[in-house]
Parts: C-alpha cells; sequence; structure tokens
C-alpha cells in the first residue's frame, strides 16, 4: 500500500520491523457522503480524508477539490506529506482530504455549503492538535476562511487571508521553494551561470507562475510554459509578469502572441530545467527517454512515475523530488501555524527566508547523504525523512 519500497530501503538504513509495519499503511482514513440540496435539486458525493503518520505531529495537508478524487489518491497525497514534513524537519506528520467535485461546476455559494457540510462531518477532527487542513488543488484562500469561520481557531487552518491571520507570502510559498530548489540545482549541477539556463515549466498556476518569476528574476530564460490549453515557446525568454497579466484576464496562454506547441511537446524540448509545476503522472515511460532537460524540479506531487524515474536516472538526468521542492508550502504553513499560536506577526521576507534556509540544508544533505550511499536524489531523500520518523517513533515509544 506505501509507495516506499522496503527492500531497497533496508538496504540504505536501518528498518526495524515494526517500524515497517507501521508505515505501510495509513493510521486512519474516513470516507464521507456529502447530501446537499441546492434548490430543487439533491447533490451527492464523496470526500476522503486520510492520516497517513503522525508520529511527528498533526497530520498536515491540504484539501483538493476534483473530479477525479479516490480515497488511493488522497492515500498516496498523505503518505507523501509525511515525509515531506520530515525532510524539512517541521513538527507536523502526514494528512490529506479530498472532495470529488469539479469546482468549475458549481456557484460560489454551493462551493461554500459543500464545504461547510464538510466541516460539519469533520468538526471533531479539524483540530490543530489533530489535522490542520490548507488549500490545494481547487480550493484557495476563501475556503480557508469558510473553515475558520466554523472553528474560530486561528492556527486550525493555514493558507488564510494576511487580513484574517494569515501570512505574507504564503500565496507565493509553493514556488518559492520550486525556485529556491531550482537554483540550487542550477548552482550544483549546471556548468553554466543562471543567465545562460534556459528553462521550461509545465504548469502555469500557482506554483508554476510563482516559480517561473522568481526565477526569472534571478536571470533565467523562461522559454517555454504550458496550461490546459497548451504551449508557447518563445527561444529569447518571456516576461513572466506579462503572462501572468493574461492568465489573469481570464486568458489562455495560447492567446499570447507567441509560437505554439502542443502541452506534451514542452516535456521535450531542448531546455536545461524543467520545471513539472502540473499533476502528477506528467512523465511516463512513454516520454521519458525523450525528456532533454539534465534538471528536473518536481513542483507537483508524483509527477514522475516510479518507472520513468528510473528511466531518467540512466540517463544521468537529476530529479529534484517533490518532498523537497514542492514543500514550500507546507513551510509557510508552519510559520503561519507558529503565528497562529504565538500571536507574533510575520513579514513576507521571513516567510521567504525560512523557505530558503530550510531547503537549502535539506538539500545539501540529500546531496551529501546521495553521493555517500550512490543513490539518486529521490532515494536519498526519502531515507533520509524516513530515518527522521523512525527516530521519532523511537522517541515517543512506538517502537
Amino acid at each position: 500500500m506505501s509507495i516506499l519500497n522496503f527492500e531497497k530501503l533496508e538496504k540504505i538504513i536501518s528498518l526495524p520491523v515494526f517500524a515497517r509495519e507501521i508505515l505501510e499503511k495509513p493510521e486512519k482514513e474516513i470516507s464521507m457522503r456529502l447530501d446537499l440540496s441546492f434548490g430543487d435539486r439533491m447533490f451527492c458525493t464523496d470526500a476522503y480524508v486520510v492520516y497517513y503518520n503522525t508520529v511527528r505531529g498533526p497530520a498536515k495537508g491540504g484539501i483538493r477539490f476534483s473530479p477525479n478524487i479516490t480515497l488511493e489518491r488522497v492515500r498516496v497525497f498523505s503518505e507523501l506529506m509525511t515525509y515531506k514534513t520530515a525532510i524539512v524537519g517541521i513538527p507536523f506528520g502526514g494528512g490529506k482530504s479530498g472532495v470529488r467535485i469539479n469546482p468549475k461546476e458549481f456557484k460560489r455559494d454551493e462551493l461554500t455549503d459543500i464545504l461547510k457540510e464538510y466541516v460539519h462531518i469533520m468538526k471533531r477532527e479539524i483540530d490543530p492538535r489533530i489535522y490542520i487542513p490548507a488549500p490545494d488543488v481547487g480550493t484557495g484562500e476563501r475556503e480557508m476562511m469558510v473553515i475558520y469561520g466554523e472553528t474560530h481557531i486561528p492556527e486550525s487552518v493555514t493558507g488564510k487571508p494576511v487580513s484574517v491571520g494569515g501570512i505574507p507570502g504564503r500565496k507565493e510559498a509553493t514556488g518559492r521553494g520550486v525556485f529556491t530548489s531550482a537554483k540550487l540545482g542550477i548552482e550544483t549541477f549546471l556548468d553554466k551561470p543562471i543567465n545562460d539556463v534556459k528553462v521550461a515549466v509545465q504548469g502555469f498556476g500557482n506554483v508554476g507562475t510563482y516559480g517561473a518569476l522568481f526565477l526569472q528574476e534571478s536571470g533565467a530564460k523562461i522559454v517555454a510554459v504550458s496550461d490546459t490549453s497548451g504551449g508557447i515557446f518563445n527561444s529569447e525568454g518571456f516576461d513572466v509578469e506579462e503572462l501572468i497579466k493574461l492568465k489573469r484576464s481570464g486568458k489562455y496562454l495560447q492567446d499570447y502572441s507567441s509560437e505554439s506547441i502542443p502541452r506534451d511537446e514542452l516535456l521535450t524540448l531542448d531546455v536545461d530545467v524543467l520545471i513539472l509545476a502540473a499533476l502528477e503522472g506528467a512523465v511516463t515511460v512513454k516520454n521519458a527517454k525523450d525528456i532533454k532537460a539534465k534538471l528536473i524540479v518536481e513542483g507537483a506531487n508524483n509527477p514522475i512515475t516510479e518507472e520513468a524515474d528510473e528511466i531518467l536516472y540512466k540517463n544521468n538526468k537529476i530529479v529534484i523530488p517533490d518532498i523537497l521542492a514542492s514543500s514550500g508550502a507546507v513551510i509557510a504553513s508552519y510559520v503561519e501555524w507558529h503565528q497562529g499560536k504565538s500571536g507574533s506577526l510575520t513579514e513576507k521576507e521571513e516567510t521567504y527566508s525560512t523557505i530558503d534556509k530550510l531547503i537549502t540544508d535539506t538539500f545539501n544533505y540529500i546531496v551529501e547523504f546521495s553521493k555517500e550511499k550512490r543513490l539518486n536524489y529521490r532515494d536519498g531523500a526519502l531515507a533520509i525523512a524516513v530515518k527522521k520518523i523512525i527516530e521519532a517513533m523511537e522517541d515517543r515509544g512506538w517502537i
């Protein structure tokens, strides 16, 4: 059931038998049905919550609104959150929620009612000692305010607007983490200055937008970008702020006056860095062998399949894994959670500097550990995360 390869892990770190038994499956899974009346029609759908492991702290993980939600997918995301919080050393466990809806098919007040019903069923669970939700695909600040409006506890939910207990920089946090990871990768693995680096960004939502913006501000050329409508390419690089204005006006990237390319073609362009900031399963055995970028940064959760990962490793591609590269949001969530508990105030630069420091320290540890053990960086990162979780299990007497 776990995404971990325990046989491989046992060759890297000491893996007590009881630790393996604990990590092989989630601590708790909640399946629920949401039943609502919208005027003259009834609406019913499924929702799921998974706490994968809470030995290091309360379950932390976003609420996703998507028509593709299943219990199995929520389980995988919650397990990834377990390793993501452990790898950067923040005091949370891993959790995740999913509601099977397409938010584009509902009115604003209907989405509010759906979320309120979710909170009503989960009212004993949404507690800063048990489960702390945050935004994810299909949800944002507004949805977090609905939750806060039900709990009235600032640290019970993160991703809130700054005006009601949120922190400056939270919106850019995942993109900031992607940028920091990419910059470290460029400095470590690419034999060229960042001003000469060409970057392709798959996915131009929140993560891809800010990741691209920070990279451009540091001198990199963003030569290709894609969204649901397709991709665009410019060998001289785009002005990312112009693309952001286009998207905010309600248009698609292909409405921009530049060379259009098929969405999937972006993955195989001759660039230095490929940012994967769309959804899971973007790189598979079908396209992995054609990827030319030397450095691949996972801004999305699980964007490379296990089989594709092996192909990339054999082709000497460097992958900075999702449990590090996409950890900016949960690091910022920790800052917000801490602010809610302490009553302190946080500046945007403090949010950025916390993300930068934790990711930099962790990146250096992963590189050193992986080289010593002769591992790819995903296996190295997972081994470090599991090692930290095992240490917590031992300290708490779980094993």
